[in-house]
């Protein structure tokens, strides 16, 4: 059986080619692509500009994607919402809705599973299934805007699985997202998370793009973070670290290093004096994650009183540090834990 075209994974111009190659006017890939990315329609059926013919065509040849919603949780403290989104292939991805002061906020998956085996977090526990097309990425950006009737003005790659590892289909994605014919997303308001997949931060250093890239760090050394990651046994702790300051050099964006807290294990005075060290004389920005317990691994939450006192001490040292705000504890809004619920119970 032929695999049906993936047209909401085009950009314009691929659209258009596609379009006139089938013997249609060049405006119609307009059309198509307003009703997609703009309108956020699910289905051909939805296109009702086109002609009765080319959309049976459309509807036979090509695949509009778009995700089946699963599940949603919503938080009775804060009104964040969690969802679960079911791919046409049977797997599952998570993405979370959270509202701030500045504007709506998704967070949203780029693969289902992932491979980076972090021992704190529940969606390496399964490994990788595959990535995600960049027309799964923007449904659940599209989907979440339909549903709450609200605009999306921030998206964060920060879901499950390692965007750098899907680098072809995460940069179609961002291109889409942030295009002025469809959601116009501004480039700067979207941040991509990493383990450090060094080859490909300076790949995303040299697109020169304008988004925030935030680095999974979690230790000062190299012995302490292979043991939280062990993706990091690939890459020298010196390489990652001179990766972000190819990326500042070249894009004029300060990265963010993302810091997440065990308790007992990267919460103590000597880590956060290393950590600053490290750290000190960058134009960066450390975000501090109080970890989220996960039944599988041993790992605990620090209390808030370290949590305060680590951010302190990086402060006093000049570091620009900040707490994670907390939306959705009580939905269990952490990446990755609705997804091995939702799986736990399929068993």
């Amino acid at each position: 059986m032929t695999e049906k075209t993936d047209i909401k994974s085009m950009n314009l111009d691929e659209l258009t080619s596609y379009v006139t190659k089938n013997g249609e006017k060049s405006f119609r890939a307009k059309q198509m692509y307003e009703w997609m990315h703009q309108k956020l329609s699910e289905s051909v059926d939805e296109m009702t500009n086109l002609p009765a013919g080319f959309r049976a065509k459309l509807q036979q040849e090509c695949s509009c994607i778009a995700l089946r919603q699963a599940d949603v949780q919503i938080s009775k403290k804060d009104g964040t919402r969690k969802y679960l989104f079911l791919l046409e292939d049977g797997n599952v991805i998570e993405s979370v809705f959270m509202r701030y002061k500045f504007g709506n906020s998704v967070c949203i998956s780029s693969q289902a599973g992932c491979a980076m085996g972090c021992r704190f977090c529940a969606s390496a526990i399964g490994g990788l299934k595959r990535n995600l097309r960049p027309s799964e990425m923007l449904e659940q950006v599209y989907r979440i805007q339909r549903d709450v009737g609200e605009r999306i003005s921030h998206v964060v790659v920060m879901g499950t699985g390692e965007p750098l590892d899907n680098y072809e289909n995460l940069l179609k994605f961002i291109e889409i997202l942030t295009d002025a014919n469809g959601l116009h997303i501004g480039q700067r308001n979207v941040t991509v998370s990493t383990c450090g997949i060094v080859p490909n931060m300076r790949r995303l250093a040299n697109e020169k793009l304008q988004i925030t890239l935030a680095l999974s760090l979690h230790a000062f050394t190299q012995e302490k973070r292979e043991y939280l990651m062990p993706i990091a046994s690939r890459y020298d702790l010196q390489d990652v670290l001179d990766a972000c300051s190819f990326y500042f050099e070249k894009t004029g964006r300060r990265v963010t290093f993302e810091y997440a807290l065990a308790k007992g294990v990267n919460d103590s005075n000597e880590d956060a004096d290393g950590l600053a060290k490290l750290l000190s004389g960058r134009n960066c920005h450390v975000n501090l994650i109080p970890i989220n317990p996960v039944k599988e691994r041993e790992f605990k939450e620090s209390g808030q009183p370290a949590v305060l006192a680590f951010q302190n001490k990086l402060v006093k040292n000049g570091i620009n540090a900040t707490v994670r705000r907390e939306l959705g504890r009580d939905i269990d809004a952490a990446c990755g834990q609705l997804r091995k619920k939702y799986m736990d119970t399929q068993e």
